[in-house]
């Protein structure tokens, strides 16, 4: 299995990635409030991608012509910025818009692209 097509990969990359923009987001904060958005971030990320990633090889082949590479990634991007939105609340942290504002961009990226490969391998 290539490493672009390993979901683990995506993951894990995902949580590294945007668990340490969630604690620069935070920084500005005494700890472990960054530690913790980090460490939320982390694995929400981890977790969404993962899930997300499923979710676009599902759809992508089951939806009509065009529907199928725009859809995908308007599900990935709603049900991402709302799990996320949710969660960190929850978690008491304290930046939440500045923690979400790369992770959602990043994932709606992320997810136009993937679908975009998967639609247009037909």
């Amino acid at each position: 299995m290539a490493l672009a097509d390993s979901s683990l990969a995506h993951a894990g990359a995902g949580a590294a990635l945007m668990g340490g923009w969630a604690f620069y987001a935070n920084s500005g904060h005494p700890m472990p409030a960054p530690l913790l958005a980090a460490l939320v971030q982390g694995a929400m990320t981890a977790a969404i991608t993962y899930g997300l990633k499923r979710v676009q090889e599902a759809l992508v082949p089951r939806l009509p012509g065009v529907a199928g590479l725009v859809m995908p990634p308007l599900v990935c991007c709603a049900i991402s910025f709302g799990l996320l939105f949710a969660i960190h609340s929850l978690a008491g942290t304290p930046e939440v818009l500045a923690t979400l504002a790369v992770p959602t961009t990043v994932a709606t990226l992320y997810a136009c692209l993937y679908t975009w490969r998967l639609w247009s391998r037909g």
